[in-house]
């Protein structure tokens, strides 16, 4: 989806957490280097991060609050949960971890 969409705007972002079963104990270097080789993730990959509690980064408070889960709580329930942003920078849905970039991609349209 980034490769796809990257010239008309959209930039994926990655941020690593280590809250949700200790899923990424390694240092941001090998984090980063398993998801381009595993995964062939050429979109950014920033250093880990909290998303839950006292330390959550500013910009996961962020997104949390401008889209609650289906059950209105804010938390980040588990990895791999998406936010869509458009290009004013309000957060325009949050989708679950189980969500695809193709399903993604049939409403990225709207907001490219």
């Amino acid at each position: 989806m980034h490769d796809a969409h990257q010239a008309q705007g959209l930039t994926v972002m990655g941020f690593p957490c280590n809250q949700f079963g200790k899923q990424e104990p390694g240092s941001n270097e090998e984090i980063a280097e398993f998801a381009r080789s595993k995964y062939g993730v050429t979109f950014p990959m920033f250093a880990k991060v909290d998303v839950n509690g006292a330390n959550a980064a500013p910009l996961y408070e962020f997104l949390r609050q401008g889209a609650a889960n289906e059950d209105g709580t804010s938390d980040i329930q588990w990895n791999f949960t998406k936010f869509l942003v458009d290009r004013t920078g309000a957060v325009v849905k949050r989708y679950g971890p189980k969500v695809t970039p193709e399903e993604i991609e049939a409403e990225l349209s709207a907001h490219l």
